[in-house]
């Protein structure tokens, strides 16, 4: 997860200067990578937590750290529907059942 978010951040920026929209959409498109990685390492770690108390401790600090690196692809994300922005003057469309950005 942490590799896939630091290329996500190398390429929005590279987007960016390049005005590239493409690859602003390619970075907003990991996003949903980056999602699925962090839900099921929560649910690793909370299961690690119920069987073995001792973990709670290491468990929730690595559910720190992945919240984190999560919350930064979400702000590549965030960057990329700019650049996207910039480019063409219109934001990314998205399915009606999606959400907006957080």
């Amino acid at each position: 997860m942490g590799q896939t978010v630091q290329s996500m951040i190398k390429d929005v920026l590279d987007a960016y200067i390049q005005r590239d929209a493409e690859k602003a959409l390619r970075v907003w498109r990991q996003d949903e990578e980056v999602d699925r990685f962090y839900d099921s390492l929560n649910r690793e770690l909370m299961t690690y937590m119920l069987e073995d108390s001792r973990q709670i401790g290491t468990c929730l600090e690595m559910q720190f750290i992945a919240k984190n690196i999560e919350r930064i692809g979400d702000q590549a994300t965030n960057i990329a529907e700019k650049v996207h922005y910039m480019v063409h003057a219109r934001g990314i469309n998205r399915p009606l059942d999606e959400s907006p950005s957080r």
